[in-house]
């Protein structure tokens, strides 16, 4: 068969075969220029020892006792590795030995799945090694494990996550023994760092139908491991048209979110949102009371917190899903004021506001909500959009004075004074925008500087 490689891949190739070397392109660019996807990466295997790739490439670096060889051709680094064998995972994560071997098929069985213990060389018109059928596995849509399933994921726990990603998003559906496999070993998924589980999760979450993959984890006993406070929600019920428990609505809700955002929405405000979406409700097996969750909100906002610092997510992703969490059970009524809606942007954020609004469409069709929810919702939206409109300030730096300007008129030295005039001010111009000039406010901040504090 024929796998059409870029020119500087195959110059890696053709260079290493004619120094009298092997040489494959491997692993999961086989897989995926198979499945007719452009490869994001291309990796070269080959027989050469790591010293004999250098002494073949002047440009190149080798760092690590793993045999890759980073090469460097015009712009591109490829990877180049020396086939290996490995042995002894007593972290379940690396490798105690690494040796050198000479032979492809043994290199390709310490791989995790079968469609990812593939080789492919141009040579002879082109030669694909599959000792272990992962074409097949690719035409039947199967993720399977090569060799013995338990052994491979006791050598790395990360592969059991790696599995359900593959199925989740590739719409494979995981080998029998391969799935019971994952079964016996989940507790090894406690030994993951948060960084790794990290990278898996955010795969899962941006998949077509986010969902499929968070609930075989939870089938496959995993998600009891890596995030237990979700795993609770499938064992608190709750009346919704959608859905018979908590999980499975904040399942439902996580794919509205995913089919909400427009494609051309930032990648980060997009991940924000779908997992804002999965985590909204965590907070409800601590608050079940008699069908209720009273201030869940608040709950989820701490727990959503904890498991996403465990993961090790950024500050700036932390502190977005979780004040989405917190405030994402807003209730608007049609006689809300102006002042009331320039309020509520001023909580929420001026741009937060619309993933808010996102998320609570998504979980009001999670919920199976009906139209007049809807209708409440969108009728907010428009207020909103009209009092953005008018450019009315929803913070203290955009009034139209600042503490500089206050202590000068005042003639009062910076401090808490300053601070609690400012505040004054900003809550009498969500009142009324129109005291939004300089004039007006330097005036008020006189009449609230001789007011005597109360």
């Amino acid at each position: 068969m024929q796998l059409r490689i870029p020119p500087d891949v195959s110059a890696v190739v053709d260079r290493l075969q004619a120094a009298g070397q092997e040489a494959y392109v491997v692993g999961g660019c086989v897989r995926d220029a198979i499945r007719g996807i452009e490869p994001a990466d291309w990796d070269v295997a080959t027989n050469a020892t790591p010293d004999a790739i250098q002494g073949i490439f002047r440009r190149s670096i080798y760092t690590n006792r793993f045999g890759t060889v980073i090469v460097r051709i015009g712009e591109r680094e490829i990877e180049v590795t020396t086939y290996r064998v490995e042995a002894g995972y007593s972290d379940h994560r690396r490798p105690d030995e690494v040796a050198f071997t000479r032979s492809l098929e043994e290199d390709l069985s310490r791989r995790d799945f079968t469609m990812n213990a593939m080789a492919w060389s141009p040579a002879h018109g082109g030669t694909i090694v599959d000792p272990f059928g992962g074409r097949r596995d690719i035409e039947g849509r199967i993720v399977r494990a090569v060799g013995d399933a338990d052994e491979r994921f006791r050598e790395d726990a990360l592969r059991m996550l790696r599995a359900v990603r593959f199925a989740a998003v590739l719409g494979f559906t995981i080998e029998p023994a391969t799935a019971a496999a994952v079964r016996r070993n989940a507790g090894l998924a406690e030994a993951l760092s948060g960084e790794r589980i990290q990278q898996e999760v955010v795969r899962i979450l941006r998949g077509p139908v986010p969902s499929v993959g968070f609930r075989m984890l939870s089938n496959l006993g995993l998600l009891a491991v890596i995030a237990p406070e979700l795993e609770a929600c499938r064992l608190t019920p709750q009346e919704k048209v959608a859905a018979e428990n908590v999980f499975e609505h904040s399942l439902a809700t996580l794919d509205a979110a995913a089919a909400e955002m427009p494609p051309a929405t930032p990648a980060d405000e997009d991940l924000v949102l779908r997992l804002a979406a999965l985590f909204h409700d965590v907070g409800k097996p601590d608050t079940y009371d008699d069908g209720h969750f009273h201030q869940h909100e608040f709950v989820g906002e701490a727990k959503v917190r904890q498991i996403l610092r465990r993961w090790k997510f950024d500050k700036a992703t932390v502190e977005a899903v979780a004040h989405l969490v917190r405030h994402h059970m807003f209730w608007y009524q049609p006689d809300w004021t102006s002042s009331a809606v320039r309020r509520f942007i001023r909580k929420v954020g001026l741009d937060r506001i619309p993933v808010l609004f996102a998320l609570r469409k998504a979980d009001n069709v999670g919920s199976g909500a009906r139209a007049p929810r809807m209708y409440a919702l969108n009728e907010l939206w428009l207020r909103v959009q009209e009092e953005i409109h008018r450019a009315n300030a929803f913070s203290k730096s955009d009034l139209a004075v600042d503490g500089r300007d206050v202590m000068s008129e005042l003639g009062i030295p910076q401090g808490r004074e300053v601070g609690r005039i400012l505040d004054e001010l900003f809550e009498r111009v969500l009142d009324d925008p129109g005291l939004n000039t300089r004039e007006r406010l330097l005036a008020l901040a006189k009449e609230v500087a001789r007011r005597p504090r109360g």
